[in-house]
């Protein structure tokens, strides 16, 4: 027995202080392995399946071990319910003397300075966007944090909060007028006084691994790095090895100069007439492709007719905007910082267009308003592994989705970790719900080949008795934004055919927390949407009760990172679909099947539409790494399943669609 289990007990501090707490066996198991790994400096990579408890189970030893701890997760969301709800229960629980601190990257906090010089200015698309600018005004003159998450009278994605907050780009650091009211400065202060930094991955990555402006202090002093949703980081790991120029970041150039020229040197007029041939220049090169979001490698992209000449164009001007530029920085620190910028981007625009490290993938991202170029390198492991090898700490790597079968091969060469001496501890604890009681999976027959014309066709035609069955509460989740539309609208029709007045709902049609709390509200909604549903999302209970994929998420074998990958290996003799395609898309289904069954009274089909699944020896490795629900390939038996499930609670606004 170690010394936790008192801890976990029925009449333990956790049982008496949360309402409705029950330890299970694979939580205290993890809990103990947890504190054997931060006592003795170890890596410990876990996989825990839903409804483990894998927080209290990380949050418990880590809160004990004394010391400080870094946590640091992969959405915001999941940090603002540590900070706001777990860490304080937990420590309220145990009763230890531990501070917190909640650490955000800078474009969460309200910045003074670039807030009072945008209102000053008053220009703006919407009079929306000028009266959520006065809310943000009046918000940061009572807000102790300056989070924008507690602002919510202003939405999440107004365009107002690129005038109220900084960038690191274009923050003025040390010499900024307003450095004393600074909210990311207040916030950097007390992580860096805390026992416990609750961080998410983009911020671990993009501050403490850059040692960005002092916040690398963080990582020396700390004892211990728990990363949850940890599955997530060989992503977010390449994106910020990498570096990246993009056409948002030249408009934002523009803009910002042309905001400090006006304060601090309005007599010099080709400054401003040079921001508007910036931001001409930038667009032209977005214009090189349609309308159509796109990624392509450098070699593709320049086969356009226009990108070299779009390309070179825009150097040009930036050079002769740095050359006006620089005659007119000593007038204010805002025009200082923005000649920096310049500097640092046509130094990495220079790189891009002449590389001269040869483990660059270069290739570029197109959005529908703008351009990424990005260099991207061809492996994280070796970066990764020298964090590791630095002070002696403990990392503990954790989530639901980490290992193919119990192999976390694939997961450990990803970040290096498979060549640290000593080797990392693993494990893997299932979820300790009755899937083959209150789930079913279901393989349908006779489906088309992944690739066919008619396939997005056939899932609708698929999903739909499934999704009259389950009377609404229901995911679609596709692997392409295209099959996403063509099921939507198929299934639309084939609601109103049968006379369904089921809620469909899109993704796209709002942002995701608004459709989530549509969906949840609803309680008989149809949510068609794509990989940004995947993970991430929580609907336990009645409102979800199907769950259907429309094919194996392999990334496009046209994608440039994944072909220049592929490429990589095959020369090293590796079989990049066994050691790289299959386990990414093993992980990526994992997360997709989990969105079903939350709680232990939850019961749900998924349905699995790709053929593959029983006619490929691979689709067998995908199906044994899913939970052990119940199997069938008939619908009979599939919608039989869904017909006896309790009907939907009836909801207020039942008439939504």
């Amino acid at each position: 027995m170690s010394d936790l289990d008192p801890l976990f007990a029925p009449d333990g501090p956790l049982a008496q202080a949360v309402p409705g707490f029950r330890a299970r066996p694979q939580q205290i198991e993890m809990a103990g392995r947890i504190a054997e790994a931060i006592r003795g400096h170890r890596i410990l990579v876990a996989e825990a399946g839903t409804g483990t408890g894998k927080t209290y189970a990380y949050l418990v030893p880590a809160l004990m071990a004394g010391g400080k701890v870094i946590v640091s997760t992969g959405t915001k969301t999941l940090q603002d319910q540590l900070f706001n709800r777990d860490l304080p229960t937990v420590r309220a629980a145990l009763k230890v003397p531990v501070t917190i601190a909640l650490l955000k990257g800078r474009a969460n906090y309200v910045c003074p300075y670039h807030l009072a010089r945008n209102e000053r200015d008053g220009r703006f698309l919407t009079a929306q966007d000028a009266a959520d600018l006065r809310a943000i005004s009046r918000f940061a003159k009572i807000t102790q944090s300056g989070d924008k998450a507690e602002c919510t009278e202003v939405r999440e994605d107004s365009a107002a909060w690129m005038a109220a907050t900084s960038t690191r780009d274009n923050c003025l650091g040390q010499e900024c007028p307003d450095v004393k009211e600074c909210f990311v400065m207040a916030a950097r202060r007390n992580a860096m006084e805390a026992d416990v930094v609750v961080v998410n991955h983009h911020l671990f990555f993009a501050d403490v691994m850059l040692r960005d402006e002092g916040m690398g202090e963080l990582l020396p002093a700390c004892n211990a790095v728990i990363f949850d949703e940890a599955h997530q980081l060989p992503e977010t790991a390449s994106l910020f090895f990498g570096e990246t120029v993009s056409t948002a970041q030249v408009l934002e150039l523009a803009r910002d100069t042309r905001s400090e020229g006006v304060a601090a040197a309005r007599d010099c007029v080709a400054l401003i007439d040079d921001t508007r041939a910036l931001e001409k220049a930038a667009r032209d090169l977005r214009l090189v492709f349609g309308a159509e979001p796109a990624r392509l490698s450098a070699a593709q992209a320049a086969e356009k007719a226009e990108f070299d000449k779009q390309l070179g164009a825009l150097t040009e001007v930036l050079d002769h905007f740095h050359a006006i530029l620089d005659t007119q920085a000593e007038r204010s620190e805002g025009l200082a910082n923005c000649l920096r910028r310049t500097q640092e981007m046509s130094e990495r625009l220079a790189r891009w267009r002449n590389p001269e490290e040869k483990d660059l993938i270069r290739w570029v991202e197109v959005f529908s308003h703008s351009l990424a170029l990005n260099a991207t390198p061809l492996h994280v492991s070796d970066v990764f592994r020298r964090q590791l090898e630095g002070h002696p700490r403990a990392w503990i790597f954790t989530s639901a989705t980490l290992a193919v079968g119990q192999d976390f091969g694939h997961y450990c060469r990803e970040l290096g970790l498979a060549w640290m001496d000593p080797p990392p501890m693993t494990a893997v604890w299932g979820s300790p719900f009755d899937y083959a009681e209150q789930a079913l999976l279901y393989a349908p027959q006779a489906m088309p080949e992944p690739n066919s014309p008619d396939y997005a066709d056939a899932v609708a035609r698929t999903a739909l008795p499934l999704i009259r069955a389950a009377r609404g509460r229901s995911f679609v989740l596709c692997t392409s934004l295209r099959a996403m539309r063509r099921i939507h609208e198929l299934i639309a029709d084939g609601l109103e055919r049968a006379g369904d007045k089921l809620p469909l709902l899109l993704q796209g049609e709002g942002s995701r927390t608004e459709l989530l709390e549509r969906f949840r509200r609803l309680g008989n909604a149809v949510l068609v949407a794509s990989q940004s549903f995947w993970e991430g999302v929580d609907v336990p209970g009645d409102a979800l009760s199907l769950v259907v994929i429309d094919k194996f998420p392999f990334a496009p074998p046209d994608d440039p990172v994944l072909a220049a990958r592929v490429e990589h290996m095959q020369k090293q003799g590796l079989s990049p679909f066994i050691h790289y395609q299959l386990p990414r898309a093993v992980i990526s289904m994992k997360q997709g099947a989990g969105r079903l069954i939350r709680t232990e009274r939850d019961r749900g089909v998924l349905c699995i539409c790709d053929p593959r699944m029983l006619t490929k020896s691979y689709g067998k490795v995908i199906w044994r790494s899913l939970p052990p629900m119940s199997r069938t390939k008939d619908e009979a038996v599939a919608v039989a399943f869904l017909e006896k499930l309790p009907p939907p609670k009836a909801s207020p606004d039942q008439h939504d669609s």
